[in-house]
């Protein structure tokens, strides 16, 4: 039987070549300004030291890089192919290592921010991930979780679910190749948390000041909290 990581691992690693279009057709584009937001609600200082877990190709800290060329960003994830098109895409802008998110390879209080695109959907505890993510925070630094969310209750509810189960598997198959993978991906969007939930794991992890914020009808979220000081 695979461990979890090993599962993700795998099927993060088959459809790594065509990750970033994949993410652009299915978001409209939206994938871009979602990640900007992130850079913004970090509240990374000046040069400061950012971990993003779950970094997949990069995106965040590219985004982070083009608000604060000085900052420092450590890229960690659990898939090589996807690493080394990250590695591609930032150079040495960006270190990256392997790391899996509920036994991150740091010391406490380490880093200013902490991002997660799109991660704690597909990891065991999300609990868990976010007591790691807040042991590796300095006190006073932020937290930000992107991921997906099931479809709010609004007249277009009907119309997204059968986009999750519809179209994005067709493209999946189309132009990267992989059904499964996108089969995947709309079903534990459709049985993941609401953003207001995952505030309420972040809290009880032990952040404060937990804020959430959801996008593209309900079925993208954002949410931060801060470690206390």
């Amino acid at each position: 039987m695979k461990s979890w990581n090993q599962g993700v691992r795998e099927m993060f690693g088959e459809i790594s070549p065509r990750y970033d279009l994949m993410n652009t057709l299915m978001t409209f584009g939206m994938d871009r300004r979602w990640r900007r937001i992130v850079t913004r609600m970090m509240e990374l200082p000046p040069g400061g030291l950012l971990l993003d877990i779950g970094a997949g190709t990069g995106e965040i800290a590219i985004q982070t890089l083009r608000r604060d060329p000085r900052a420092q960003i450590i890229a960690a994830d659990l898939t090589h192919a996807m690493m080394k098109k990250g590695v591609n895409k930032t150079g040495r802008r960006v270190a990256w290592c392997g790391a899996d998110a509920l036994v991150l390879p740091f010391r406490d209080n380490t880093f200013d921010s902490v991002t997660a695109g799109f991660l704690v959907r597909n990891v065991p505890d999300i609990a868990a991930a976010f007591r790691e993510q807040l042991r590796v925070l300095k006190p006073g630094g932020t937290a930000v979780c992107l991921d997906t969310s099931p479809p709010a209750d609004t007249p277009f509810r009907g119309l997204i679910r059968n986009y999750f189960r519809v179209i994005i598997p067709c493209m999946g198959t189309l132009i990267a190749g992989n059904t499964a993978a996108y089969r995947y991906l709309p079903q534990t969007t459709n049985a993941f948390k609401t953003p207001l939930e995952i505030a309420g794991i972040m809290s009880l992890a032990g952040f404060h000041r937990v804020v959430a914020r959801s996008f593209m009808f309900g079925t993208i979220g954002i949410v931060s909290g801060k470690k206390p000081l």
